[in-house]
């Protein structure tokens, strides 16, 4: 077994010009002929998943991709069938890899040092306790978000045990009925974890005009298409009469569009190649969508909560365009930081005895 393939060799060939040529005698190796160098040194025939993780990620750190070591474990590791390095045993991490794996292997560092995202590359990515469908352009799940997920789980825990037994995080499915509407799905993220989570939740619906394949495919998966009702409306252009069929509504959920416009130039370029803009993009102050949210929440929200994931700077700019808005009837409960330490979520109430105000 050769320790390259001879598609490989080529494609090195395409990504450093100059390999295969020997350096003028007494030059310095420059990182691209170290790397390859080093790779070729490898005893013939042995190459392992630790011996490409090396490899792969000095080919990334020359090519200056963010994070190079953890997208060739990644990378490596989803060739073999896990999900991360560190869960492989000592015998794969060992074992010599073969032809075929080394060419996968291959093609999807090929799609990295395109600065692909590695979400992406692997065509799934892991969000809780869920493993979700991944392709271009579907918005990419961040960890705030799975922060958000929790916290309304602990919020329903703890509002539910008041009156019985919380066995969190599996909620008791007791007393069903709790109606959800999340306001742009992206992959699903938020609507299959909180269903998976809280059995008592009866539905959900999703509110948005573009949900892309593999959202769909990830709740069938799941076996979650029961409990999930899909509505192709643009909340900034649609009326609020089309939810009205199924009643108010217990709590609203939106991890929406909320970058300042300004700031969308400064983002990676993995995001703006591949993601979707406008599932990022959230306007001059970065509140577009955030307030027709907050404008629906006023007509068919019921004695819930809405939970926004935000921008550090929305929580007081929230607040104050809430405070000039009285007629929407709602007030900020509470603001959550996230792992960091910044304001990212918040909770969102109406004032009491005001469910049917507005109808």
């Amino acid at each position: 077994m050769k320790v390259l393939t001879s598609s490989l060799y080529r494609k090195l060939l395409s990504l450093f010009p100059h390999f295969g040529k020997s350096p003028a005698k007494g030059s310095n190796l420059n990182p691209c002929h170290r790397l390859l160098r080093k790779y070729f040194c490898y005893k013939a025939g042995v190459v392992t998943a630790a011996d490409l993780v090396n490899y792969w990620q000095g080919v990334f750190e020359v090519n200056e991709i963010p994070e190079a070591q953890a997208s060739s474990e990644y990378i490596v590791s989803h060739v073999l069938g896990a999900k991360t390095f560190q869960s492989l045993n000592a015998s794969s991490i060992s074992t010599p890899l073969s032809a075929k794996q080394q060419e996968q292997i291959q093609q999807l560092c090929a799609k990295r040092l395109q600065r692909m995202p590695v979400q992406y590359v692997l065509g799934e990515w892991d969000f809780q306790d869920l493993t979700l469908k991944m392709k271009p352009p579907v918005f990419i799940p961040r960890p705030e978000t799975e922060e958000l997920v929790s916290l309304i789980v602990d919020e329903e825990c703890r509002k539910r045990s008041t009156s019985a037994n919380c066995k969190h995080p599996q909620l008791s499915p007791e007393n069903n009925g709790l109606v959800i509407l999340e306001v742009g799905c992206g992959s699903g993220a938020i609507a299959l974890s909180l269903l998976k989570k809280l059995p008592h939740v009866s539905e959900i619906f999703i509110y948005d005009n573009n949900v892309e394949r593999p959202a769909t495919a990830s709740k069938r998966l799941l076996h979650l298409q029961d409990r999930v009702k899909i509505l192709h409306h643009d909340v900034s252009s649609s009326s609020w009469e089309c939810l009205l069929p199924w009643g108010l509504i217990d709590i609203i959920i939106s991890n929406p569009p909320y970058i300042f416009h300004e700031d969308m130039t400064q983002l990676a370029a993995e995001i703006l190649r591949y993601e979707d803009l406008g599932a990022l993009d959230g306007g001059k102050d970065g509140m577009s969508v955030i307030k027709q949210i907050l404008k629906l929440a006023s007509y068919i929200l019921k004695d819930g909560s809405v939970f926004l994931e935000v921008d550090p700077r929305h929580p007081e700019m929230v607040e104050n365009w809430l405070c000039s808005h009285p007629d929407l009837l709602l007030f900020v409960s509470a603001t959550h930081n996230d792992f960091c330490g910044k304001p990212r979520f918040l909770h969102i109430q109406k004032h009491e005895g005001e469910n049917n105000r507005r109808y």
